[in-house]
């Protein structure tokens, strides 16, 4: 194996190991933030006053490819935060993984080819 190529199986080696690693907590989708009024007549959102809120959401394109998504409890926010961001990294990887088979399938041909 020439040193390049061994420096490929090494990212390859990374890339799969955390792709498995982050796998395990990705949630597919984007976060958004809303304030909102209340009811309550009386409240200082009614007003000039701030709105309540954060309140954190998430939406996502369903199988059907209408757009979707839930509302997320403070207590769940931090775990709903890094699945996200966890999705976001994972997408990056994988295509990286992509271009490395494809360099890998490209340098194979061309060896056959000389060789």
């Amino acid at each position: 194996m020439t040193p390049r190529a061994d420096a490929q199986h090494d990212r390859r080696a990374e890339l799969l190991a955390e792709i498995g690693r982050l796998a395990e907590v990705a949630i597919f989708g984007t976060i958004s933030e809303t304030y909102r009024r209340c009811g309550s007549a009386g409240c200082h959102c009614q007003g000039r006053g701030p709105k309540h809120g954060p309140h954190l959401n998430v939406s996502y394109r369903g199988v059907a490819g209408k757009t979707t998504g839930y509302y997320v409890p403070k207590a769940a926010e931090a775990d709903i935060r890094e699945g996200v961001a966890a999705w976001q990294t994972l997408q990056e990887l994988l295509r990286e993984l992509a271009e490395l088979t494809k360099d890998e399938v490209m340098q194979r041909v061309k060896e056959d080819r000389e060789g």
